[in-house]
């Protein structure tokens, strides 16, 4: 199983929320849940910010969780400071 959760959303939500959702909407279309896929991963239930995935193992979890992580971090340079978790190319994802 794997547990992610926005880091920051409430914060994000409180600057754009109708831009935040629209940025998770497109980052789960286009990031989240074709790695979850690729890796094998079932979405067993979501709580606006966060996910939780089960994987048939332990290590195909941890293959999701890098390749989300880099991947955020890509995604990130192009945002503008306020629509980061925290600055820098950290990642708003974190699991």
């Amino acid at each position: 199983m794997l547990a992610a959760d926005m880091v920051g959303f409430s914060r994000l939500v409180s600057v754009d929320e109708e831009g935040t959702i629209a940025r998770l909407r497109a980052l789960r279309a286009d990031l989240i849940d074709p790695s979850i896929a690729k890796h094998g991963g079932r979405l067993v239930k979501t709580t606006g910010d966060g996910l939780l995935v089960e994987f048939p193992s332990v290590v195909d979890a941890v293959r999701n969780a890098v390749e989300v992580q880099r991947k955020m971090s890509e995604y990130n340079v192009g945002l503008p400071q306020d629509q980061r978790e925290s600055g820098g190319d950290k990642s708003p994802i974190a699991p």
